[in-house]
């Protein structure tokens, strides 16, 4: 289902197509909600809060996989977390940038198996086959998740979305996580203005550490930075004691890496 921007329908089949190829036990369906136009999103609040609703309380799906990001997940939070029944525990969600919204407030409440990874969308990009198919070998359960190991439990974010959350009612404790972070078109100062967001939290500085995925698309700056999008977060790591741990798999493009929450 569709948490923000609507999916085109020939995108879908592209998916389709590509699953029965690759991962015939896989039954994939497209809710008719990703499909749906409502301004900027795939349909109104109620009707995106309500396919999600139907997918994760369902005990004959195993797993929601959100088909594109945008903006728009957050605006799902209070009608759909208090909602959620037995049978959403059981299941797996996988997404990643604005859907971290969701991701977040599904692993604070402790329901399901939370995934960073590609989404179906990601197939427009150039070599995106490869990055729908990576989500799909660990829904199928044919390649694990990242087997990158630090000792201690993992999540990952895109900055912007985790900043968002700050403050909300829909930020999980991550003490003692090691936390990926990535984002995409941000200016140097508002990555800046992110991490001090996230340093001035009582969490972030018993983090297990921190690792840096790919700031892709970072606009110029009227007035240079002078500073990288990982040399700021070096910055503030290092003010609040964060070891970093090196690079990440993650970010907005072919490569992006499936991070199970938790693991």
């Amino acid at each position: 289902m569709a948490p923000a921007r609507t999916l085109e329908p020939e995108t879908a089949q592209r998916v389709l197509e590509l699953t029965t190829h690759i991962a015939p036990n896989i039954a994939l369906r497209m809710h008719p909600q990703c499909f749906e136009r409502y301004g900027h999103f795939a349909g109104p609040d109620t009707a995106r809060a309500k396919a999600f609703l139907e997918l994760a309380n369902d005990p004959g799906v195993d797993a929601v996989w959100f088909a594109r990001g945008g903006y728009g997940a957050g605006r799902l939070l209070d009608r759909v977390i208090n909602e959620l029944g037995e049978a959403a525990r059981a299941k797996t969600y996988v997404g990643y940038s604005d859907t971290g919204a969701l991701l977040g407030a599904l692993y604070k409440a402790g329901i399901g198996r939370v995934m960073h990874g590609p989404m179906p969308a990601d197939i427009l990009r150039e070599g995106g086959e490869a990055a729908v198919a990576r989500s799909l070998g660990v829904l199928s359960g044919r390649i694990p998740a990242s087997s990158v190991s630090d000792g201690a439990p993992k999540a990952a974010f895109n900055l912007t979305v985790l900043a968002s959350l700050c403050g909300t009612h829909y930020l999980p404790d991550l003490s003692g996580h090691v936390l990926h972070l990535e984002d995409i078109g941000e200016y140097d100062y508002r990555i800046d203005r992110a991490f001090f967001t996230l340093a001035s939290t009582d969490w972030f500085p018993r983090l297990a550490g921190l690792r840096l995925g790919r700031f892709s698309d970072v606009p110029e700056n009227d007035v240079d930075f002078g500073m990288t999008a990982h040399e700021i977060a070096r910055f503030w790591a290092g003010k609040a004691g964060v070891p970093v741990l090196g690079k990440s798999t993650i970010g907005h493009d072919a490569a992006n890496g499936v991070i199970a929450f938790g693991a």
